[in-house]
């Protein structure tokens, strides 16, 4: 009797993989060796439900249910590049999956990841990686950041979603937008909604 097995085999997403970093990455301008190798040694497939896996490497967001996205791997490229990650770094991660902070262990000497803002702990934290695309950063962010430390999220400018970094300057975190980027808005950092007539 023969099995079949449903999940592509090991090394169709290996050629997957490498695609990827060929067809998405390299020709986007994200070309640092490390944060290429980290996305040759991190499996993108185990970071979505098994149902999912054969699009793993698509370049597109991938559904992970309950409103949740693994957002495409040029824009986790775009954001370790942005971030000028260092073995230094000390790196929380908020994402509700662990594919962006597995590939930042792969740069950074201490990474923690955390789901939502309202349950990470520690820090000061050197940096923070948002996955997502926030509307408003709220002040809290500021309590969990070195001074002078960087945070990397995508923001909602006009109805488009950004790459963009931010710095803490005098206990605020000022964003400053990069450029266009395939980022899921988050909903728990919405503007607050305000009336009008």
């Amino acid at each position: 009797m023969t099995v079949v097995e449903d999940r592509p085999a090991a090394d169709e997403m290996q050629v997957a993989r490498r695609a990827m970093i060929d067809s998405q990455l390299r020709v986007s301008g994200v070309n640092a060796p490390g944060i290429l190798a980290a996305f040759n040694g991190v499996r993108r497939e185990d970071f979505v439900p098994d149902d999912r896996r054969a699009v793993s490497y698509m370049d597109r967001a991938v559904p992970l249910g309950e409103g949740r996205f693994l957002s495409p791997a040029l824009t986790y490229g775009q954001m370790l590049e942005a971030a000028g990650v260092v073995q230094d770094d000390s790196v929380l991660v908020l994402s509700p999956n662990g594919y962006l902070a597995a590939l930042t262990e792969k740069l950074a000497g201490s990474v923690t990841r955390a789901d939502a803002l309202g349950v990470a702990q520690g820090g000061p934290y050197s940096l923070i990686l948002i996955d997502g695309a926030a509307e408003v950063l709220p002040e809290s962010l500021a309590a969990l950041l070195a001074d002078d430390g960087r945070v990397v999220t995508g923001i909602v400018d006009r109805g488009v979603t950004r790459l963009a970094i931010a710095r803490k300057v005098l206990g605020k975190v000022i964003a400053t937008p990069l450029g266009d980027a395939d980022f899921a808005v988050l909903p728990e950092f919405a503007a607050p909604k305000t009336w009008s007539f």
